[in-house]
């Protein structure tokens, strides 16, 4: 696959003798090998290491969410595994990567570049500069838990996920102070943004992963119930379309 995707890597073997001394094993999660490193990433598992090179879903959640509230009618590609190895639709994602948005003449890649699109065009980025760069903030918190959950999906869940647990009341504590503050039942200003989409879909993530997780947090628990019965977005939740989706890419959640 490495080779098909034109991608460099360097192999190192393991001795067998070298196996035996317990130093790499004890790196290992499920103490064996393969042991597959991308910057910062380790995987280990083949099939794992395979859905990684090949993931093109799992960025698009808000994005679905945000269409369905918006009363947008959307049409969705699901790429193969065989069609995304074949190499042509990535030369055309600039990065190299999915998802790949197309809003007319417009093509779009970066799931919260399209996210801001979207608050664009539908009246979801604030009635002002002001409350806009306040959005934008608050898109970035979402993005920094949003990338700690992926660590703990791909990288440490079978070790890490208690701790993970633990620690979470310190990361939600922010959102519920914000909400808290606001007092509108929306991050900034009184009308849903592209953040509140964000937010509230990584939330649900999080509550298939620990259910009781806002049991603490009254205004995080209310702001699920009421973006959860925004018609069209409950709709879409109660949809064979979203309840088909898989969470993450490789089956953990």
């Amino acid at each position: 696959m490495l080779a098909d995707q034109g991608q460099d890597w360097k192999e190192n073997v393991v001795s067998f003798d070298t196996w035996l001394k317990g130093d790499l094993k004890k790196t290992c999660v499920f103490g064996q090998l393969p042991k597959f490193e991308d910057g910062d990433l380790v995987l280990h598992q083949s099939n794992a290491i395979l859905r990684h090179l090949g993931r093109n879903h799992g960025r698009c959640g808000a994005t679905r969410i945000m269409l369905a509230d918006q009363g947008q009618d959307w049409k969705e590609n699901v790429v193969s595994f065989d069609t995304w190895l074949k190499g042509d639709l990535k030369k055309t994602c600039v990065f190299g990567q999915l998802p790949k948005f197309e809003d007319g003449d417009l093509v779009l890649h970066q799931s919260n570049a399209i996210l801001r699109h979207l608050g664009r065009n539908h009246g979801a980025y604030g009635s002002n500069t002001t409350e806009a760069a306040c959005i934008d903030m608050m898109n970035d918190g979402v993005e920094d838990l949003r990338l700690k959950y992926g660590k703990l999906i791909y990288q440490e869940y079978e070790t890490g996920k208690d701790a993970y647990i633990k620690d979470l009341p310190d990361h939600l504590s922010k959102f519920e102070a914000v909400l808290e503050k606001n007092n509108t039942g929306f991050l900034v200003g009184d009308k849903v943004s592209f953040a509140d989409y964000s937010l509230f879909e990584v939330l649900l993530n999080h509550l298939v992963l620990s259910p009781t997780c806002l049991d603490s947090f009254p205004n995080l628990k209310s702001f699920v119930g009421k973006m959860s019965a925004r018609p069209k977005i409950k709709t879409f939740l109660d949809s064979d379309a979203y309840k088909n989706l898989p969470i993450n890419g490789n089956g953990k959640q």
